[in-house]
């Protein structure tokens, strides 16, 4: 659901971190968060004061998703949510972060929607796949191909900006589109006959939602992360509460101004983790299974399409020590 981008950008993010009054002592720790389910959920720790209860002093700022990661790149924030894959594009092109929390992995919000009378991704064949070159749900639609026995060679790219993704879909200049939500849900809603042939469900892991931290703040605050991460665990357990779980979508949905019941949907196209799934995902591993074999698909994604040019160092992105030391 991030409404300008959803991953692997490509905003040049110029600015290094300087030791700005976002990591002051005396100032709270600011996070920049946007609209994607994963993390309109801290809305909940928000409304329900947990954050204070916990004793630690969290300032949360609103932003689409592009501009959160410039802000950090800026060194305005202590913290940014973002995907795995834009973690290291932000460190490749000068604001390095620490990927110290695990919110989600997408499960089906991001998709590649046929139009009327393809069915599935061999049906592609020589034809016209509006998606936005370098991003997230590109590299979803040549992880699909793959499977299918196919290449990017087997189908025409024609490079759409994601917000257009839907109109270009019904204006039958292209075959499919592949898109984040709300873009794809419009493009489902837009287009009768329409339907998802490969989504993000079929590729679990190909995409992660972090807590990405500036390695000073980290590294100063050391201890108040480790509170921040104790209140997102007790987010999880109340949406996941059959008691409470209404409630949970009724504080997100209003976040971004969307029905709870439309908003249920979009939560369950997202694989919110619990301490324990979070964990396992942690472990090293050279697969989607792991957040490390995970980033590193990506990471090479990246590189051959240009992202940025130099392979980057996986391991210092990811400290699993915080969420390991919960119980």
């Amino acid at each position: 659901m991030k409404s300008v981008l959803r991953a692997v950008s490509r905003v040049v993010l110029g600015a290094a971190f300087l030791g700005s009054s976002a990591l002051a002592s005396a100032a709270p720790l600011t996070i920049g968060y946007s609209d994607w389910p994963g993390w309109v959920a801290w809305q909940v720790a928000i409304e329900k004061n947990w954050f204070k209860d916990a004793g630690v002093d969290v300032k949360f700022d609103w932003f689409d998703y592009a501009p959160s990661m410039e802000a950090f790149a800026a060194g305005k924030l202590d913290a940014v949510t973002m995907t795995n894959g834009d973690a290291l594009v932000t460190g490749a092109t000068g604001a390095k972060s620490v990927m110290i929390l695990i919110n989600d992995y997408s499960n089906g919000n991001d998709m590649i929607v046929g139009a009327p009378g393809i069915d599935s991704l061999k049906d592609l064949k020589g034809k016209k796949v509006g998606v936005e070159i370098g991003f997230v749900d590109h590299l979803l639609l040549l992880n699909g191909l793959h499977k299918n026995g196919m290449t990017e060679n087997d189908v025409q790219l024609v490079n759409v900006p994601t917000n257009e993704t839907p109109q270009v879909l019904a204006s039958g200049q292209v075959s499919a589109i592949g898109a984040w939500q709300p873009n794809s849900g419009a493009a489902l809603k837009l287009v009768p006959g329409s339907k998802p042939i490969y989504t993000s469900a079929d590729a679990p892991g190909l995409i992660y939602d972090v807590l990405a931290v500036s390695p000073q703040s980290l590294a100063m605050h050391r201890a108040e992360w480790e509170k921040v991460i104790k209140v997102w665990y007790r987010v999880v357990d109340y949406i996941n509460d059959p008691k409470t779980h209404d409630d949970a979508v009724r504080i997100m949905a209003s976040r971004v101004g969307v029905p709870p019941e439309e908003y249920q949907a979009f939560l369950k196209g997202t694989k919110i983790l619990t301490l324990a799934e979070a964990k396992s995902h942690f472990k090293k591993g050279p697969g989607l299974d792991s957040i490390y074999g995970s980033s590193e698909i990506v990471d090479k994604f990246n590189v051959d399409n240009k992202v940025y040019t130099v392979p980057q160092d996986i391991n210092s992105y990811i400290d699993p020590s915080l969420t390991d030391a919960l119980k």
